[in-house]
């Protein structure tokens, strides 16, 4: 027999002001602290994922119970350490501070949404956050994940433990996801003045290096459409930039395995424009929108040295968009885009409520 949660307390005749609807941010994760133990779980869980290792789990399952969690927790964990804040790993912290601030800007427009964070592995789980606010009374739930260019291995995952939480539910919430917003217009506008303000202080670089996560490339050939948003974002970029299209190069990182990737490989791009000549590279990342190991470490560490060391002078890294004013906004802008329909202005006032039917009944009669 099928067994479900146990539902909430449910009392007729709330209270207006109780919350009704909600934003969930969700962001890929983080372990709990830099080390050999925390990273075993974490990356246990996140390799686990079968939208992360297409392998059969006859072939995978030896290697990384055999091999990877045995070796990798204490390398990765070094790693971490070294861009560890005081307040705990900096991917967290920027997303919860996405969280409280996107919360801020919609109630500054009228909008009476909870926002919370997610990690798709790790704490908070989006099961328990959307536990939590089901407790709450939430029975509209928006899910933003924070990856602007689709990819079954992001965007698909965290729909996939959305799904999983729902099949142990009684009583559901009406739930709406947001799939991408690679192109959107605020988004890219967020990303052009990270580089402009960087721009006013440093100047223009000879290269302006786009790196991107990396996936392996037969998704691509098995249509994912991730490799081609990338792109896209890169063009509107470079066009908002007014960026000459050989002053712009779109790579991609974070390679694991022996399969091939999508090319070109950050790392190895950088060492060839350092030997080539090129004196002067700012490496952006655009489909990271918060600072973490991806960008803190693999990035403005690893990739830095094996660029000044092939001969390159001057390396940049820009920053992610955390809580850039113009990238909480367009969020703000997304987040309203996908709430249509749903009465977040007064949540279940029933005045408000009487007021919205009688303008439709009065555009009808127009009609």
């Amino acid at each position: 027999m099928l067994r479900f949660a146990p539902e909430p307390a449910h009392s007729h005749g709330q209270s207006p002001a109780t919350p009704r609807t909600a934003i969930v941010l969700c962001n890929l994760g983080t372990p709990d602290a830099p080390t050999a133990p925390a990273l075993r779980k974490y990356l246990a869980e996140f390799l686990s994922d079968k939208r992360v290792v297409e392998i059969p789990r006859f072939v995978w399952w030896p290697i990384l119970h055999g091999i990877i969690l045995r070796t990798r927790p204490a390398k990765s964990a070094a790693k971490y350490a070294s861009i560890w804040t005081p307040e705990g790993s900096p991917l967290r912290v920027w997303t919860d501070k996405q969280a409280k601030l996107l919360a801020g800007y919609l109630g500054q427009r009228g909008q009476r949404v909870t926002v919370r964070h997610a990690m798709r592995y790790g704490s908070p789980s989006i099961a328990s956050v959307l536990d939590e606010l089901k407790g709450m009374g939430v029975n509209r739930m928006l899910i933003l994940p924070l990856y602007p260019q689709y990819c079954a291995a992001t965007t698909a995952s965290v729909f996939d433990a959305v799904y999983a939480w729902a099949a142990t539910q009684r009583s559901l919430p009406e739930l709406r996801f947001v799939n991408r917003y690679h192109d959107d217009a605020l988004y890219i506008e967020a990303l052009a003045r990270r580089v402009i303000e960087h721009s006013q202080t440093h100047g223009r670089p000879e290269k302006l290096v786009l790196s991107f996560h990396g996936v392996p490339k037969r998704t691509l050939a098995l249509g994912d459409p991730y490799h081609c948003e990338c792109q896209k974002t890169a063009r509107l970029l470079a066009e908002r930039l007014s960026y000459k299209p050989e002053q712009v190069l779109v790579t991609f990182q974070s390679r694991f395995g022996k399969a091939e990737w999508l090319q070109p490989y950050t790392e190895p791009t950088l060492v060839k424009l350092a030997k080539q000549g090129v004196k002067r590279v700012d490496v952006m990342c655009p489909g990271f929108t918060s600072d973490c190991l991806e960008t803190l470490e693999e990035i403005n560490q690893e990739a830095r040295a094996a660029y000044t060391k092939a001969g390159g002078a001057e390396f940049h890294y820009i920053p992610c968009l955390n809580d850039q004013h113009e990238w909480i906004a367009a969020m703000s802008s997304i987040a309203m885009r996908h709430l249509q329909g749903w009465p977040t202005t007064g949540a279940d006032d029933p005045a408000a409520l009487a007021a919205e039917r009688e303008r439709a009944l009065a555009m009808g009669a127009r009609a």
